[in-house]
């Protein structure tokens, strides 16, 4: 139960609600914490949901900026200077998800069916630039459309990127029981245990747990990894689709500001918690970006970068 004389802990919720959606934002991380959808066939979610007065579980439905995935060791060279970020992944020793994901959000703008959060990055130890960061979720009667843009406030170009963290969901069960339909000609492999990335492979390398570019079932698969070289439609729109075994379900669609995705299993040590959903994360730079300068976005004083996706019922 929430007391009225103070927040909840997700921070300050904004319902918004558009033909059959129905999405709530958490202004800490500026978090997707509900996406729902409404049919003949009664009501139900399209990412997995947490509780309003719940600290988000990890980075679920979160913003990642000023990079998503990990910066291995937390450690990059940029500009001529060698930069140490805080490890926020102490398990594995990686820098994971950026610094926002735990800012409180601030509401700009906001009606009925969209709400555009703001808040600032400053600098610090180990990214020394300070960053604008807005975002603004959409809803319409296509689904729910989020973007992200970043303006560089400080005096010198700063290393930058973004992406979104949802959990999708097809249906009742689990993540074994959905088919997946997901456009990738290659997979960039890790290592096993602290997931660093090694080398960019063609998903036929390992094709019954990578190649999803005809849809099939997920089963076993366990997936904890980047893809990329991804078939477009005309117009250059990606559209990765979660279905369950009657064709119902969810997808997730980005133009050509987001090369990368991500996608994972969900494979948690609680069998009770683990594979209820599936995390698709486009982004516009891969894995251990900072420490491949060619693969970021350089965001130049002034000036603004964006990264754009949606997520609709299918």
């Amino acid at each position: 139960m929430i007391h009225e004389d103070r927040r909840p802990a997700s921070g300050t919720q904004h319902t918004l609600r558009a033909g059959d959606y129905t999405a709530v934002i958490a202004s800490v991380g500026a978090s997707l914490r509900v996406l729902r959808f409404s049919s003949a066939a009664g009501e139900r979610d399209l990412t997995v949901p947490f509780d309003a007065d719940e600290v988000r579980p990890a980075y679920r439905g979160a913003t990642l900026a000023p990079w998503p995935n990990r910066v291995v060791d937390g450690r990059f060279r940029f500009g001529g200077r060698d930069h140490v970020l805080a490890l926020t992944e102490p398990a594995r020793g990686h820098a994971l998800h950026g610094l926002v994901a735990w800012l409180d959000f601030d509401a700009v703008d906001k009606g009925d069916d969209h709400v555009t959060l703001a808040a600032e990055i400053e600098p610090q130890a180990g990214y020394p630039w300070r960053l604008r960061i807005e975002t603004t979720y959409a809803l319409s009667a296509d689904g729910l459309t989020q973007t992200v843009r970043a303006t560089n406030l400080s005096g010198e170009t700063a290393p930058f990127g973004t992406g979104p963290h949802p959990y999708l969901v097809a249906g009742p069960g689990r993540v074994d029981d959905w088919i997946l339909e997901l456009p990738a000609r290659q997979v960039l492999e890790v290592t096993e245990d602290r997931l660093i990335p090694t080398e960019l492979r063609s998903v036929e390398i390992d094709a019954d747990r990578f190649d999803f570019r005809a849809p099939r079932r997920i089963a076993g698969a366990r997936i904890d990894h980047a893809f990329t070289d991804l078939e477009s439609a005309p117009g250059g729109r990606v559209t990765v689709r979660v279905t369950d075994g009657q064709g119902s379900g969810v997808g997730m669609a980005w133009g050509r500001d987001c090369a990368w995705v991500q996608v994972h299993t969900a494979d948690l040590p609680d069998e009770s918690r683990s594979r209820r959903g599936l995390a698709v994360e486009p982004m516009t730079c891969p894995p251990d970006a900072f420490n491949s300068e060619n693969a970021l976005i350089l965001l130049d004083p002034s000036s603004t970068a964006a990264g754009t996706w949606s997520i609709f019922a299918i």
